[in-house]
């Protein structure tokens, strides 16, 4: 049986640097910040005092009925908003997208966190106790609560499935989600990543674990420094995206508008530490997405790298993109020097923003790249926008346990 080629057909953002895919297109090609002072809540016990946050979300804006989202936690919203976006975008509408060949495959990892701050200070309440927890306490925390609720939205009759392998969760979704549609068992998918986990608590914990950026609370937009040597930690961030994934017959049966291909998957676990990136692994997931995909070093025309801005794991991703690449690597990137990193969505937003730069012709600059390290120094990266055609990208995730997600992505 000939492999069924998988296109992506429909785009939809809610990100730190805009509420939709066109206002994201505006910020990231002129490297606009989306991060600032953490406004969710009081963040004086915290030493990190910064977030890439949403900003002036209104998911009834969206066509979302205001009376359902007392039962959607705000990670949900962000979501379905995303998956509203694209459908439209891929030329379908709510009344007839529904059959029984289209999934949901979305990626999320901790679920509704605001629901948990809230239950659990309620529950902690003295005059009140258990009592005072809220009903849909319990619902709003699963994970594959937001999937299930695009599903309902859309009447989806096929596989509703959240993907947890934290920070590689939204590349995953959509690596499953096209080898789904290759086996033939789906004919299209709404598929990405969500997250929402600016939260006291959420940001307390990664604190814990010396993770976040503290020196520039002052001035949060260079706090994010992916690969640059005075980089001190990641800046947290969140959102949503969604690509509708069809194969290549069922778009151009329907005359969706198609906007590029899905090449390949490429994954693989380093399988020696819970948080700390090796090099091996990385170096695995790129070449196995090269060898699947059947392309030359020199036919990638941009890398949009995982690097969260902190001292390890850029350093990490930085070798094994060398390893692989040697002299003939492209420019490369990380976007989350304007976004934060947006953990669970990140693979899903950057395809979106690698996207809009092979659209457009242009390569956003890896902000705050200032002062290289022995390591960086030896990529192509850019500290301010480029101008340049290119058809095909590779874009990496890599998350806690070592997990470890490549994807290649042609201009159609």
């Amino acid at each position: 049986m000939e492999r069924r080629r998988v296109v992506i057909t429909g785009l939809g953002c809610i990100s730190p640097v805009g509420n939709s895919v066109e206002e994201a297109w505006k910020n990231i090609c002129n490297g606009v910040s989306g991060i600032s002072a953490i406004t969710a809540f009081d963040p004086k016990n915290i030493d990190c005092k910064i977030a890439g946050q949403v900003k002036n979300f209104d998911a009834t804006t969206f066509g979302i009925e205001k009376k359902s989202l007392r039962k959607m936690a705000r990670f949900t919203q962000f979501l379905l908003a995303a998956s509203i976006q694209a459908v439209n975008d891929s030329g379908f509408t709510r009344e007839n997208i529904s059959n029984e060949k289209i999934a949901v495959i979305s990626g999320n990892c901790l679920g509704g966190l605001d629901a948990l701050d809230d239950g659990y200070k309620k529950f902690l309440d003295p005059e009140f106790g258990v009592q005072r927890i809220p009903t849909f306490t319990t619902p709003l925390m699963i994970s594959n609560e937001a999937a299930a609720n695009v599903s309902i939205y859309f009447g989806i009759k096929n596989k509703c499935w959240t993907i947890n392998t934290a920070c590689a969760s939204g590349t995953d979704a959509i690596g499953i989600a096209t080898d789904m549609i290759r086996s033939g068992r789906i004919d299209m998918c709404i598929s990405g990543g969500t997250e929402s986990t600016i939260t006291e608590f959420a940001i307390g914990s990664y604190g814990q674990l010396q993770a976040l950026s503290t020196k520039f609370n002052d001035s949060p937009e260079k706090a994010s420094r992916p690969f640059d040597r005075d980089r001190d930690g990641l800046v947290p961030g969140g959102g949503a995206a969604t690509v509708i994934l069809e194969s290549y017959e069922s778009a151009v049966k329907r005359g969706a508008p198609i906007l590029a291909e899905v090449l390949s998957y490429g994954f693989s676990s380093n399988g020696d530490h819970i948080s700390n990136p090796n090099v091996d692994g990385p170096s695995r997931s790129l070449q196995m997405a090269l060898k699947l995909a059947g392309v030359g070093l020199e036919e990638i025309g941009y890398i949009n790298a995982h690097a969260t801005s902190t001292p390890v794991g850029d350093r990490n991703e930085a070798k094994a993109i060398y390893n692989v690449f040697g002299d003939k690597c492209p420019l490369v990137t990380s976007t989350k020097g304007m976004t934060g990193h947006e953990m669970w969505m990140a693979g899903a937003s950057e395809v979106i923003y690698s996207m809009i730069m092979m659209k457009n012709g242009f390569i956003a600059p890896n902000v705050n790249f200032e002062n290289p390290d022995e390591d960086s120094a030896k990529l192509n990266i850019p500290a301010d926008r480029v101008e340049k055609q290119f058809d095909t990208f590779l874009s990496n995730s890599f998350g806690f346990g070592g997990t470890n997600s490549t994807l290649i992505i042609r201009n159609l």
